[in-house]
């Protein structure tokens, strides 16, 4: 799949993008974006972080199916993992790998443990995202490299790379190879190539508007009548959304 004309930020541009949760971002996203919010982009499926306290994950997809079931497939084809590899170390990062779990909805065996994460973290990956399972939980974490999971796993099966640099299917989702994915407890939002330009400047724009009228106005309460407070809050609300549409020439809601 050809990702030569996918617009990549800047490496200064992306540390920016990791100041904020991911819920910050989606806000700016919503603002400047012609996709369905309710169903493109997100995870429509409940996901694990299992390291949070990593804080948010940006990089963009590299993609990859695994199966863990199937012995006969993996020892007729043991180039597949070196031609994988490969393929990631070619793609520029930061990167996430999103995993496509073929055995799903068993989980036989897991892609990550202590072994790949470290391999993937040298070859400029930052983390993962699959929809299957993860082990050496500790060893990961020591690694520097993060995941949202389905759940945890025990062993690794016969588990090998069946296709990659192809559009996978996980958590309700389809992602792209290529597409920038920001991503932390809450969940993951894979960005649209044509919201990239702008969604720094629409999510820093946003987390300022609220601080500035909705969450001033909810926590400036002291001394105040229930009367007032609600009044405050109401005014609040619309300078939320007047300060929105100016900037994106659209309605708001807070």
């Amino acid at each position: 799949m050809d990702n030569s004309n996918v617009k990549r930020l800047s490496h200064s541009e992306i540390l920016e993008l990791k100041r904020w949760n991911t819920p910050t971002i989606y806000n700016g996203w919503e603002m400047i974006t012609r996709h369905d919010r309710t169903k493109d982009g997100i995870n429509l499926e409940e996901t694990t972080d299992f390291m949070p306290q990593m804080g948010p994950m940006v990089g963009y997809a590299v993609t990859v199916t695994y199966r863990a079931s199937d012995r006969e497939y993996q020892k007729n084809h043991p180039e597949n993992t070196r031609q994988y590899r490969a393929y990631v170390a070619s793609v520029p990062g930061p990167k996430i790998v999103v995993v496509q779990d073929l055995d799903k909805p068993k989980l036989v065996g897991s892609l990550w443990g202590e072994v790949n994460s470290n391999t993937h973290r040298s070859l400029g990956c930052v983390g993962t995202i699959t929809d299957g399972g993860i082990r050496d939980l500790e060893e990961m974490t020591n690694a520097g490299f993060k995941a949202l999971a389905r759940r945890m796993c025990v062993g690794h099966g016969y588990g090998i790379p069946v296709s990659w640099n192809c559009e996978v299917e996980v958590f309700g989702q389809t992602i792209r190879p290529g597409q920038l994915i920001h991503a932390d407890k809450h969940g993951f939002l894979a960005l649209p190539d044509e919201d990239l330009p702008r969604i720094l400047d629409a999510s820093r724009f946003m987390d300022s508007n609220e601080c500035q009228t909705v969450i001033a106005a909810a926590r400036d309460t002291v001394g105040m009548s229930k009367e007032d407070i609600l009044h405050n809050l109401e005014q609040a609300k619309k300078a939320f959304s007047q300060a929105a549409k100016e900037k994106f020439e659209s309605p708001s809601e807070s």
